[in-house]
């Protein structure tokens, strides 16, 4: 995969508004920002989510209603929202972590495929080597793990209360720890898999942009 200098900034551009997300997220979080700022920063990805399973319904009506009803349903609870931000974030951190969670643990069930094995797949042409098979399930298996200790660990911080040292977990940390966790991954493939089995990160990234556009399509519309 070719980077070029277009490709670059946006990555760069991307990494920023993250980082200034988390930090924006910490001190809204630990009551240091103004709650309606705070409380519209923590509701911006749930509204996006919303938007995007509307946009796969594919139906301009249900999009239209679905719409109307987020937004209907932020004014009425926003005295609520404004005046408990750190459960905002609470609730979209460990949301999202069982939501990756479920994602890669439900691959794993019967039969069926492991999430890393298809990307695997769909970054090698179909055809991947028997220990490339058992690793990148290896590999699906410690995500999901991953995940799961993630919001159970943020759930422990939330809930004991610490609420300095699980927005530094939550909204500080856990972006480190997702990139060290692919950096020990990347380490990992080079001490089990032959030469010939190993994938590039590259290959990693055109697989996983390969299966979420499969499974980015819009669904059947409804009547």
């Amino acid at each position: 995969m070719k980077i070029t200098l277009a490709k670059l900034l946006r990555g760069l551009a991307l990494l920023c508004v993250l980082i200034a997300w988390a930090f924006l997220a910490h001190y809204g979080s630990t009551g240091e920002k103004h709650p309606d700022f705070s409380a519209a920063l923590a509701t911006v990805p749930l509204v996006a989510i919303v938007v995007m399973l509307l946009w796969r319904v594919g139906n301009p009506l249900w999009m239209v209603l679905g719409n109307v009803g987020v937004l209907g349903l932020l004014a009425w609870s926003w005295p609520y929202l404004r005046g408990n931000v750190a459960l905002l974030y609470y609730v979209q951190h460990v949301g999202t972590n069982l939501a990756l969670a479920t994602l890669f643990g439900r691959s794993l069930i019967g039969q069926r495929q492991a999430l890393v094995t298809q990307f695997a797949l769909m970054a090698h042409q179909g055809i991947i080597s028997p220990a490339q098979a058992r690793y990148t399930r290896q590999v699906t298996i410690a995500w999901t793990a991953f995940f799961l200790l993630t919001a159970i660990t943020s759930t422990v911080l939330f809930w004991l209360p610490l609420p300095n040292a699980w927005s530094i977990f939550a909204n500080l940390l856990t972006m480190p720890l997702v990139a060290l966790m692919f950096i020990v991954e990347h380490i990992a493939r080079h001490f089990i898999l032959a030469p010939e089995d190993r994938a590039s990160i590259a290959d990693t990234i055109r697989g996983y942009r390969a299966t979420m556009h499969q499974s980015s399509k819009p669904l059947t519309k409804l009547p």
